[in-house]
């Protein structure tokens, strides 16, 4: 989804042409995959993030356009929404001090996004959701000017045949709108990581991170209110599978087959598995021919941009110009601080490695079905949850301290990334463990004590953030 296209209106020829280039290029890769043609080289890691611009109230400022012509940086993009822009990370191998220089690299991007704000007298942050946003502002004038967006916009109102956007969630609250476009998925911004995996581990790897998604996204929670209903620990999970939903193939736009998911099962022996499904149960969104030959992939990896599965097998070229696979990580938000972001991603690629090279695959050790519910439980109610681990059920809290921070200190030694850096930035996730505050209790703490000032939370947030404090360590 990253490419731009230069139509928005499609025609029945252009499904046409798109899906049997579509069907030459899966078969291509489906030869790739046997013949074992996919990087097998050390894991590499980067991440992308998305924030928020705004005025100096806290409020959403739509002004992406100028913005980023300003910013003049490679790493800094356009989002849906023109008051969104996401931040991207260089790849970098997975050893030595890649977390501290992951952090450094990030420290430099986010200053200079910061102080091209200040010239233009708005803020940056970054939050799973922007507790100020309100529902009147995801309108199309809000929509971001590129042409893909437009055409996504049209293509999943016309699978729907019309139909409205429902958002419907109880949580704490209970919150129920309406929406004639996609704009809703914009009020969710995320951080996403990405790990270029070797492939004959491939298989480990996606299944691992299918499996550690419960406990990831309940000790990053950061996404609590929504038009200032007070919902899940992330609202952003259910939100952003009801602003996308669209279904399957002809005959099941409206069933269970969606866009935005959990997934259908753990991959058996092949990634290969994920872009077989890809055209056999989801028909194209955005039918755009490209230029490029059958080696580029063009039309997988475009086909692919539009399913989001929260863990989502990726398909890239190395600088050398050979293919490799990743795995994008997307069930972590935004926030709450730079610090935290590395913490983050410490965490998961630790855990990662550790349970993707253990010798019984913990995916015979939890089924599919209770990573999935696991997944929304932790959503719903973050560090409170109990989940399923190993036929038993266990307080998310108890797993991450007494099985999951020891297996990532290991999983970090093997990938033989420095003790320091691990030390740092798995300390920063045990102190947080330990006082039970990630970015959405702190945001819950803050509206006890001060009352539901959407306004006031918005920039008391910002001001921690700007500090480099890492969550665990703020006051209200």
């Amino acid at each position: 989804m990253g490419q731009e296209i230069d139509t928005s209106h499609f025609k029945k020829q252009d499904f046409e042409a798109f899906s049997s280039r579509l069907e030459e290029e899966t078969e291509y890769l489906s030869q790739l995959f046997h013949e074992h043609a996919l990087s097998n080289s050390h894991e590499v890691a980067g991440f992308e993030v998305e924030a928020w611009l705004l005025d100096l109230q806290g409020h959403p400022c739509a002004v992406n356009e100028t913005y980023l012509e300003r910013l003049n940086s490679s790493l800094v993009v356009p989002e849906l929404a023109r008051f969104n822009v996401e931040l991207n990370s260089s790849p970098l191998t997975l050893q030595g001090d890649v977390l501290s220089r992951m952090h450094q690299e990030f420290q430099h991007t986010w200053q200079r996004c910061l102080s091209t704000a200040a010239d233009m007298q708005i803020r940056l942050m970054m939050i799973g959701i922007l507790p100020t946003l309100r529902d009147s502002e995801l309108n199309l004038e809000n929509m971001s000017r590129m042409t893909r967006y437009r055409a996504l916009n049209e293509q999943v109102l016309r699978h729907r045949r019309g139909r409205p956007l429902q958002f419907n969630i109880t949580g704490r609250e209970h919150l129920s709108v309406k929406h004639r476009d996609v704009m809703l998925e914009s009020a969710t911004t995320s951080y996403q990581l990405h790990l270029k995996v070797p492939l004959d581990k491939s298989v480990r790897y996606y299944n691992t991170s299918i499996a550690l998604s419960a406990p990831m996204v309940a000790i990053t929670a950061n996404s609590p209110y929504l038009f200032g209903k007070d919902l899940w620990d992330e609202t952003r999970i259910p939100l952003f599978e009801q602003a996308v939903e669209v279904g399957g193939a002809d005959g099941a736009a409206f069933g269970p087959v969606r866009r935005v998911t959990f997934g259908n099962g753990y991959a058996r022996d092949s990634m290969m598995e994920c872009f077989t499904e890809n055209i056999e149960h989801y028909p194209p969104l955005l039918p755009y021919e490209s230029e490029g030959g059958i080696g580029q992939l063009n039309h997988l990896r475009l086909h692919n941009g539009t399913i989001w599965r929260w863990n989502r097998p990726l398909i890239g070229f190395s600088a050398d110009g050979s293919l490799h696979l990743r795995i994008e990580h997307r069930v972590i938000p935004a926030g709450p601080s730079l610090i935290d972001a590395i913490a983050n991603a410490a965490l998961y690629f630790g855990l990662a490695c550790h349970f993707a090279s253990a010798p019984i695959p913990l995916e015979s050790r939890i089924s599919f079905s209770e990573a999935k519910q696991n997944f929304y439980e932790a959503a719903r109610l973050g560090l409170s949850a109990n989940i399923q681990w190993e036929g038993a059920t266990r307080p998310i809290t108890a797993l991450l301290d007494e099985l999951l921070l020891p297996a990532a200190r290991q999983g970090l030694q093997q990938l033989g990334i420095n003790p320091a850096d691990s030390e740092l930035y798995l300390g920063i996730i045990q102190e947080r463990l330990a006082n039970g505050q990630n970015g959405c209790a702190w945001q819950r703490r803050f509206i006890e004590i001060h009352g539901a000032d959407m306004q006031a939370m918005t920039m008391a947030y910002l001001e921690h953030q700007d500090s480099g404090q890492p969550v665990h360590e703020w006051g209200v």
